[in-house]
């Protein structure tokens, strides 16, 4: 009998990439794993948004598979609120994996610290630990932070924690093929399976805004951190395009106040505020949109990641407006050769850009075919089963 812990910081049913990733990999694990075989995940209760409160039993049993939510501490989405949700969960996570044995141990982690646990679990267990990278958390806080006293002592102690995380994997997964080179030094067997279009996502028929006064809708739903940088794209963009587009932005995070007060300085009327929402019902804003928005805030390190949205917004048949450099860019030449491609912060290129905008017809029927999420799952759990006995 194996018994196989995943670790995740976010599941369902929070509003997140992580979320969404991990139960659709979970989900693949049950269909494979052995009659007797045991799952066990380690995640924390609904926190992704202070905006959108959701409940869920702090233990859930289905079968072979029992889910473990930990509470932890309100948090904004600021570093140091970072540091107490985590201590909470990383404390709860090792207590209670005392009183369980594994044979393997899965981490699936974007800031890092979820990879350490899993690695500090996996050593006191002495069993394989197998990660799944989300996203290059050292460069990111590293290159955001600007006081050099805070900033090089952090990369120093941050590249100590990935030494000891990364160094006991047996094999590491990327989302991103943008941070294959961050992970050669570590010297593990790597694989590249992305996120993915989750199925309810696929089929659906825009209908547009059907706006009365012929301005067009353009909607981005997600995060609002320092990695989207909306705050430094949005309210420029939005008052050079006011007589011709409604901006509707979905979400929240540690950059929204910062956005609002932008809006509220430049006294802009074309740009919506709205707060997170369900997946159901962000279906029904999607269609009614004409146009959907993801950037990505300039700078290096974020030139190597890859927005989950660009799987969602792929599988639906409106245009994609892309703030994106580096490896993004490259995959959305490759992959979505439809999509208004402008560079990170450049507002009056944004602003040119749709000014001359020309409709045309949208065929993603081969993007989608290539990046189903259940296909990109099942081959993550049986690579994670292989490399894991």
């Amino acid at each position: 009998m194996r018994h196989h812990l995943i670790v995740t910081f976010y599941y369902r049913p929070d509003l997140c990439a992580g979320s969404f990733r991990n139960t659709a990999f979970v989900e693949a694990l049950k269909e494979k794993v052995g009659e007797n075989d045991q799952i066990t995940v380690f995640t924390t209760c609904p926190n992704r948004y202070s905006t959108h409160r959701v409940e869920a039993p702090k233990v859930e049993k289905d079968g072979n598979l029992s889910i473990y939510r930990f509470e932890i501490p309100p948090h904004a989405g600021g570093f140091r609120d970072q540091i107490h949700s985590f201590s909470a969960f990383y404390r709860q996570a090792l207590r209670a994996s005392k009183g369980l044995s594994f044979t393997s141990v899965y981490a699936s982690s974007s800031r890092l610290f979820t990879a350490y646990l899993g690695s500090v679990i996996s050593r006191k267990q002495k069993v394989p630990l197998f990660l799944d990278m989300r996203d290059l958390f050292r460069e990111n806080i590293t290159e955001i932070l600007q006081n050099p006293l805070i900033r090089l002592p952090l990369d120093v102690s941050l590249r100590l924690v990935e030494r000891r995380a990364f160094g006991r994997a047996c094999h590491i997964n990327l989302v991103s093929r943008g941070f294959e080179k961050d992970f050669l030094p570590f010297k593990k067997p790597l694989s590249f399976h992305p996120n993915g279009i989750d199925t309810e996502f696929m089929g659906m028929t825009p209908e547009g805004s059907r706006s009365i006064d012929g301005r067009k809708v353009i909607t981005y739903a997600g995060n609002m951190g320092e990695g989207q940088g909306l705050d430094r794209i949005i309210p420029d963009a939005a008052k050079a395009l006011e007589s011709h587009y409604v901006f509707h932005l979905y979400g929240d995070g540690g950059t929204r106040k910062r956005l609002t007060s932008r809006i509220e300085e430049l006294n802009i009327s074309n740009v919506v505020l709205h707060d997170p929402v369900k997946r159901d019902e962000l279906l029904d804003v999607y269609r009614k949109s004409d146009f959907l928005f993801v950037h990505l805030n300039r700078l290096k390190a974020f030139e190597k990641a890859l927005p989950s949205k660009f799987f969602e917004y792929g599988a639906i048949g409106l245009p994609i407006i892309a703030g994106v450099a580096g490896y993004a860019r490259e995959f959305v030449r490759d992959n979505l050769p439809d999509a208004i491609l402008f560079d990170p912060c450049d507002s009056p290129q944004l602003t040119e850009k749709l000014l001359n905008f020309r409709d045309s017809q949208i065929d993603r029927s081969e993007f989608i075919k290539k990046f189903k999420r259940t296909s990109i799952m099942s081959e993550l759990a049986d690579l994670y089963l292989k490399k894991t006995v």
